[in-house]
C-alpha cells in the first residue's frame, strides 16, 4: 500500500463517520470540525495499531534517534543535554509503549470528542514532537559527514545518503516514508491541530463523561496489554518485515542482489574544488573525458544511477558468518532440509559472567527443542549478534548447547524476530514459522504438523 492509497482510504472512513455523526446521531456542532475530528482520529488509530503491532520495532527506531541526538549535542554549547539521550534510550520500550498509547488514545479521544481542550493540546504536542523528530531526519540530508547538525553554514546540498536515520517509522514497517514525505506530513497536519485548539469549542462530543472517562481507562488498559503481547511473551501477531512467515529468504535475497548488480550508472556529478561549481557529465561523456577532470581541481560527489528492478529490503543485507570470518550464507539458505535458526541479537552478561536467566532461556525452555529436532536430522545453528567467536563459543557451553553458533549483524537479527531468543523455523531458504522464546512448542507438535503437511523426515 501507498501513503496515497492510505489517506484516500482514510478520507472515505472519514466521511462516513462524518456522515454518522452529523445526520444520524445529530451531535455534531460544525461539520468542518467533525470532519477533522474524524479524519485525524481514524488516522492516528490506524498509525498508532500498525506501531503497536510491532512495539519492539518503534523502540528501535527511538534507539537510532538518541543515539544520532547525543553525537549532535555532545561538543556544542548544549553538551549538557548529550547525557540525557543514553538515559532515555535505557526505556526505549517503555517510551515506545507510552508514545503508542498515547497516540492511539489521542485518535479515540477525537473521535468520541473526549476532553475537547486537553486533547486539542494534547494533539498538537504530538504532532509537534513528531514533526521535529521528521524534521530533523530530512535535514541531516543537508549535513555533509564530519559537519555537525549545528554547524549551518556548513551545510551543503541535500543528498540522501548524509540522513543516519533514514526512516521515521510513522507508520512501522507497513509504509516505508521517504523522510521528506514525512516531515511534509506532519507540517500538514499542525492545520488540524492549530484548528482544534483555537476552536475546541465546536468539536462534537459522544456519550456523558462518566461514559467517556470509562472508554479511555479501558482502551489504555486494553492497548497496554496488546503491546505487551507482541513482544513481552509473544512476537507480533501481524509481521510487516520482510521476513515475515512464508518468506523466500533465498529466492528474494537473490533476485534483489540480482537487479542490483544491474543498475548502471547514468551520470556523474563533479565539483570544481577551487569554483565549487558543479556539473553532471552522462557515463559515456565522463568515461571518455575523465582525464579532463583530474582529482587535483575536481571532486565526485555522486552518482546517478538507473533504479533496481526489484527494490532492496533487509533480505539482501542477509548474511552470516562462521567463527573463522568465512560467509556461509548460501551453504545455510541451501540446505534442503529442515533447519532450526535459534537468532540472538544479543547475548546479556552481568559483569564478567553471562546472565544466568538469559542463559536459562537455552537450558530451561530451548534445549529441549533443539535436541529433539537434532535427533530427527534437522540442522539447528544459533546465529549471534554484537559478540566475538570466543566469547560465543564460551556462551555455547554455558548454555549447553550441541548445535553451533554463528554471527550475524545485531540489527539484521532483530528485523528477522522480535524475541531473544527468537526460532525460525526454514526449510529450502523458506520461513515456516517463528516462535518467541516463551511460547515455543513442544518438538513433537511441530514435528508432527510439518510431516503430515509436507511430508518430513
Amino acid at each position: 500500500m501507498t501513503l496515497t492509497t492510505l489517506l484516500i482510504r482514510i478520507t472515505i472512513a472519514a466521511i462516513i463517520l462524518t456522515g454518522l455523526t452529523g445526520l444520524v446521531f445529530k451531535k455534531h456542532k460544525n461539520w468542518l470540525m467533525t470532519f477533522a475530528q474524524s479524519w485525524c482520529g481514524a488516522l492516528f488509530l490506524f498509525s498508532g495499531w500498525v506501531k503497536a503491532v510491532d512495539p519492539l520495532g518503534t523502540a528501535y527506531k527511538l534507539h537510532d534517534y538518541f543515539g544520532e541526538f547525543e553525537s549532535v549535542f555532545s561538543g556544542t554549547a548544549m553538551s549538557f543535554i548529550a547525557p540525557v539521550f543514553p538515559f532515555l534510550d535505557n526505556f526505549g520500550v517503555h517510551f515506545s509503549v507510552a508514545t503508542i498509547v498515547f497516540e492511539i488514545l489521542l485518535g479515540v479521544m477525537l473521535l468520541i470528542g473526549a476532553k475537547p481542550k486537553f486533547t486539542s493540546w494534547a494533539f498538537l504536542l504530538l504532532i509537534l514532537f513528531f514533526t521535529g523528530l521528521t524534521g530533523f531526519t530530512y535535514l541531516t540530508g543537508y549535513v555533509p559527514e564530519g559537519v555537525n547538525f549545528f554547524e549551518f553554514s556548513k551545510w551543503g546540498k541535500y543528498t540522501p545518503t548524509n540522513m543516519k536515520v533514514t526512516d521515521c517509522g510513522c507508520f512501522g514497517d507497513f509504509i516505508k516514508l521517504e523522510p521528506k514525505t514525512s516531515f511534509l506530513k506532519d507540517v500538514f497536519l499542525l492545520i488540524p491541530a492549530f484548528y482544534f485548539l483555537f476552536r475546541s469549542k465546536d468539536m462534537h462530543t459522544f456519550f456523558s463523561e462518566k461514559v467517556k472517562n470509562g472508554i479511555i481507562g479501558l482502551t489504555i488498559g486494553g492497548l497496554l496489554l496488546y503491546c505487551f503481547s507482541n513482544y513481552v511473551w509473544d512476537i507480533p501477531h501481524a509481521d510487516f518485515r520482510p521476513f515475515k512467515v512464508a518468506a523466500d529468504i533465498r529466492g528474494q535475497r537473490t533476485a534483489e542482489l540480482e537487479a542490483q548488480s544491474n543498475v548502471q550508472i547514468t551520470d556523474w556529478v563533479l565539483e570544481n574544488k577551487a569554483t565549487k561549481e558543479e556539473i553532471i557529465l552522462p557515463n559515456a561523456t565522463y568515461m571518455k573525458q575523465f582525464k579532463q577532470y583530474p582529482k587535483t581541481e575536481w571532486t565526485i560527489t555522486d552518482q546517478i544511477k538507473t533504479e533496481p528492478a526489484i527494490k532492496a529490503t533487509k533480505l539482501s543485507e542477509y548474511a552470516i558468518e562462521n567463527a573463522e570470518g568465512y560467509d556461509i550464507t548460501e551453504e545455510l539458505l541451501g540446505d534442503q532440509g529442515y533447519s532450526v535458526m535459534l537468532v540472538c541479537h544479543k547475548i546479556y552478561e552481568d559483569g564478567d559472567a553471562f546472565d544466568k536467566s538469559y542463559v536459562e532461556r537455552f537450558t530451561d525452555v530451548t534445549n529441549a527443542f533443539t535436541t529433539e529436532a537434532e535427533k530427527v536430522g534437522w540442522k539447528v545453528y544459533g546465529v549471534a549478534g554484537g559478540v566475538g567467536a570466543t566469547k560465543l563459543e564460551a556462551f555455547r557451553h554455558e548454555a549447553q548447547t550441541a548445535y553451533p553458533f554463528y554471527m550475524a549483524d545485531n540489527i539484521l537479527l532483530k528485523t528477522i524476530v522480535r524475541s531473544n531468543p527468537g526460532i525460525v523455523l526454514m526449510k529450502d531458504g523458506k520461513i515456516l514459522n517463528k516462535w518467541h522464546y516463551k511460547k515455543l512448542p513442544a518438538f513433537e507438535d511441530v514435528h508432527a504438523e510439518y510431516k503430515s503437511l509436507l511430508g518430513a523426515k
